[in-house]
């Protein structure tokens, strides 16, 4: 078997070997060419430099040392066997500067193993899997892109000198810092930023005033203030409660009536057809998708699926800058707007859209779908739910930037006093043809959340009307700082910027996460301490290299790299010979001048100004020392100057900057609750920081709820605590059953429950959380729930049935109650009974085998219920149980439940010969490291 699923049969009499990336793209195309092709996968690149220091080598022109890996040796033997007996190479990867390296890659490695003899090379590209454009890429091929490979070879070769040369800068300068990356390192510090902007917003208070008016015929409409005393009042104008007091007396005295009216037609046209990033934008927006998954989905649609009996590709190629469309494909949409919709939809001529992107040569089409006629609704039962949604997200973008553009009406109404000292404006908007808004927003949601489109409709008013005051309505608001990055906002941010390629995003705020410089608080990223130090460092003794305009100047070399403009090494010996003397540089600095410069940098953020006025960086155990920023073997830390006299310190993020940090951040009152007069106080337990309403009345237990995951305890005040206490909140009825659906938060999370349905909320607000959006989690849990299982074959041993399933956390099989997870990319349709064998007698080994199990002997009660609860959780993360659980799963069961248990375990374990390091330690200590560990989870 080769590819997943794609056989070795006809090898030797194949005379044309195919070369793709993927399985799944290998499975589809294999379909499409018949017997008279052998079509391979090489599971991504072959081969990379190694990860060690040496790999480029700039003092010899940069050359580069590349090597192959266990798993793709296995995947080049196959490839290697088939070309020796092939007339034809036909190098087919995807069609963008990554597949063009791929593809070279290949063809390196089967010159170096003397594979290739007289075989022809051909590279192939096509922007769709669809039997046509396969054909007819077969049918016109081309010889590799140098200039492409050379742009891959440019940045494949910064991107290893910038992370293995400052990343040891960081190691000794900032022990317990982990890397720094090239674009990386430019994202980390666009967050940071926008979080000392946060911190450093202060709130204004500022007034609007409105009044609700009446029309000669008694129609009411709405105007703002927008004059007063003859002059035009800015947004903080109006600065306190006696400033709108004023203006409302102003408004009451006056007789108004219209001064003016203002008619105007606005036509409002579509928007392109998705490129990478916007997709990335619009899917996080409407579908709440990060941008991995986002794409993660659309190489399964890009690559194909099962419709109607054949495999197609649903949608072009999905890595693109272009939001150009093929004609033929621009004929279909057309067409199928006047057949739907009719003709009075459809443009008089084409819509044609023109990229910024520079580099024309990687500017391949819009992501559209391959074939427009192919509704969602036709596709639905050959994809789940998530593909579902993005493919239908993907046809409605792009049948609607084929419509006619929607018209509207806009009026504007100055009402005002005879002497213009008061002046309201009242507007309002129709829609007189809607247009491509039959099918597609883009400010809103399929389900119809957000503004109206159609806005205020005006009363029928003429100029010299006299209007009646039936109330003014002064308002109070406050400022608000800049809202904290989102994946798509990011997105947004990097390709104004120009940091990065669209293709890149996803992997770059992944590895953000992944090195924990960030997380991810409510789909917007907030930077730990450890990623403002690392961004303090760079952007005092780097600043260049983390210079916006310095990394979007780089990226446009690249780009004139693959144009043909550049020499890719000319690029690198520019580069390499700057950034060393930056590097020297910081040879010599010491890690007191470190210290110094990032405790002052990060100040504000470390040690923000006091309320009460006392000195944020006095020490508060001995009083006399001053607080600073330190380093230790495991990163950095708060402490006190009076080291070692003062033992204080201070671990990053823990405290409110109000006190010393440690525990009493997390124990203060809140506030007293209006309903019930009960005290609202914030606390923390065993199993985390709490809420509480109130106190205990003798056996009565006060109110409680625990604070959601990645709720800061600095952040809760009174107003968010009594939301958390009001739970389970009713989020509204069902549309299909008229039930109730209620949002809580129980023992393990938050959660909806749905009659007796109950699914767990992973990034939703339970706070915030609506209807819409509840409804659509809950249809996709259903959709789980009710997925078929697939019967692969009898097990040779029983001849009982083996089942593939669709679980929580992926694909699976099911055989006699043992239940084995496929690994991860593997391709479930491709899924052999020899595999699946295979796989399950993995995991009956692994877990040690049933007659194992059984042969355990029984413990003590609370030891028995620990080893079932453990179990239980292992189980349930193992074998991906199909269905959403409720709220009080075992999977995030607290390990300080059962200490005495977990000290048994451990002791046990360190008699296990498996476990090198336990096993040398001591009894008594492996109890007190467990102990440790108890404590501290």
């Amino acid at each position: 078997m080769t590819a997943k699923g794609i056989t070795t049969k006809g090898i030797a009499q194949s005379m044309n070997v195919l070369i793709v990336e993927s399985p799944a793209k290998a499975k589809t195309i294999n379909k499409y060419l018949g017997k008279d092709f052998t079509v391979l996968a090489s599971f991504g690149h072959i081969r990379d430099l190694p990860p060690k220091d040496g790999s480029v080598r700039p003092d010899e022109d940069f050359a580069m040392d590349w090597a192959t890996d266990a798993r793709s040796e296995k995947h080049l033997k196959e490839i290697v066997q088939a070309v020796k007996k092939a007339d034809k190479l036909f190098l087919a990867t995807d069609p963008d500067r990554e597949g063009e390296a791929i593809s070279w890659h290949v063809l390196e490695e089967l010159k170096r193993r003397k594979a290739l003899n007289t075989t022809t090379i051909k590279r192939v590209t096509f922007n769709a899997i669809t039997k046509a454009a396969v054909t007819d890429a077969i049918n016109n091929p081309r010889d590799l892109d140098q200039e492409l490979i050379d742009a891959y070879l440019a940045r494949r070769a910064l991107d290893y000198l910038v992370g293995f040369t400052l990343s040891p800068v960081l190691w000794r300068k900032l022990p317990g810092s982990r890397s720094a990356g090239r674009v990386q390192s430019v994202a980390l510090r666009l967050i940071c930023q926008r979080e000392a902007e946060i911190e450093a917003f202060r709130t204004q208070e500022y007034w609007s005033v409105a009044a609700n008016l009446l029309s000669p015929q008694g129609k009411p409409f709405t105007a703002r203030l927008t004059h007063l005393d003859g002059q035009k009042l800015d947004k903080l104008d109006l600065p306190d409660a006696t400033a709108a007091e004023r203006a409302r007396q102003a408004i009451a005295s006056a007789a108004l009536a219209v001064k003016s009216i203002e008619r105007k037609n606005v036509k409002r046209h579509p928007a392109a057809p998705f490129t990478t990033s916007t997709l990335q934008q619009e899917a996080a927006r409407k579908l709440y998708f990060s941008a991995t998954k986002t794409m993660t989905l659309a190489q399964r649609l890009y690559e194909g699926v099962t419709v109607g009996g054949e495999t197609i590709g649903l949608i072009t190629y999905m890595r693109t800058d272009g939001v150009q469309m093929a004609p033929e494909a621009i004929h279909d949409t057309r067409v199928l707007i006047g057949q739907v919709w009719g003709e009075k939809l459809v443009p008089a001529s084409p819509r044609v859209y023109k990229t910024k992107q520079k580099n024309a040569q990687e500017a391949h089409e819009a992501i559209r779908p391959t074939n427009v006629f192919l509704k969602p609704a036709d596709v639905r039962d050959a994809l789940d739910h998530d593909q579902f949604r993005l493919y239908e997200l993907i046809w409605k973008r792009t049948v609607a930037s084929q419509m006619e553009s929607a018209l509207l009406d806009q009026m504007s109404v100055d009402v005002a006093d005879p002497t213009g000292a008061v002046v309201l404006r009242a507007t309002g908007s129709t829609v007189v043809f809607d247009g491509f808004l039959k099918l597609y927003r883009e400010d809103l949601d399929d389900a119809g959340d957000g503004d109206d489109e159609n806005g205020r409709i005006l009363p029928p008013l003429a100029e010299g009307d006299a209007t009646a005051i039936a109330a003014i309505l002064p308002e109070q608001h406050f400022t608000q700082p800049p809202p904290r990055y989102s994946e798509a906002s990011l997105v947004k941010r990097m390709e104004e910027l120009g940091i990065g390629r669209p293709s890149t995003y996803a992997s770059i705020m992944q590895v953000l996460q992944d090195r924990d410089y960030v997380k991810l608080d409510q789909r917007r990223f907030v930077p730990e301490d450890r990623g403002r130090i690392v961004t303090a460092f760079l952007e005092k003794f780097f600043e260049k290299y983390v210079g916006y305009t310095f990394t979007a100047d780089l990226e446009n070399q690249l780009d004139d790299i693959s144009g043909g403009q550049l020499d890719y090494k000319t690029v690198l010996r520019n580069f390499w010979k700057d950034f060393m003397s930056y590097v020297e540089g910081t040879k010599n600095l010491r890690i007191s001048e470190v210290l110094d410069a990032l405790d002052a940098d990060l100040a504000p953020h470390l040690f923000p100004t006091r309320e009460d006025g006392h000195d944020p960086r006095k020490c508060p155990t001995c009083g006399e020392g001053r607080l600073s920023l330190k380093l230790g073997k495991f990163g950095a830390f708060i402490g006190c100057s009076r080291h070692p006299e003062c033992r204080y310190t201070r671990p990053l993020g823990t405290g409110d900057g109000q006190d010393g940090g440690g525990d009493e951040a997390s124990e203060r009152e809140l506030g007293t609750d209006p309903a019930s007069g009960l005290l609202v106080t914030m606390r923390k337990g065993p199993y985390g920081v709490y809420v509480q309403l109130g106190e205990a009345e003798g056996k009565k237990k006060p109110k409680r709820a625990s604070l959601p995951k990645g709720q800061s305890p600095a952040e809760m005040d009174l107003e968010k605590a009594l939301s958390l206490l009001s739970l389970p909140r009713e989020v509204g009825i069902h549309p299909e059953t008229g039930e109730m659906i209620l949002a809580g938060l129980g023992r393990f999370g938050p959660y909806l429950k749905h009659g007796d349905k109950y699914v767990n909320l992973r990034e939703d607000n339970v706070l915030e959380i609506g209807i819409n959006r509840a409804v659509d989690l809950l249809a996709a849990a259903k959709t789980r729930e009710k997925a078929p299982a697939k019967e692969i074959g009898p097990h040779p041993a029983d001849q009982k049935p083996i089942t593939l399933h669709d679980g929580r956390y992926g694909p699976y099989v099911e055989h006699n109650k043992v239940r084995a997870t496929l690994p991860r990319g593997s391709d479930k349709d491709a899924l052999t009974l020899e595999q699946a064998v295979a796989l399950l007698a993995a995991k009956v080994a692994k877990d040690g085998g049933p007659a194992k199990a059984k042969a355990e002997p029984k413990k003590a009660a609370p030891k028995k219920t620990t080893s079932r609860k453990k179990a239980a959780a292992s189980d349930a993360a193992t074998n991906d149980a199909e269905n959403d659980l409720p709220p009080f799963d075992l999977d995030d069961a607290p390990a300080a439940a059962a200490p005495k248990t977990a000290r048994k375990t451990v002791t046990k374990k360190a008699a296990a010969p498996k476990s090198g390091t336990a096993k040398a330690a001591p009894k008594t200590t492996a109890k007190k490291t467990a102990a440790k560990k108890t404590a501290s989870e």
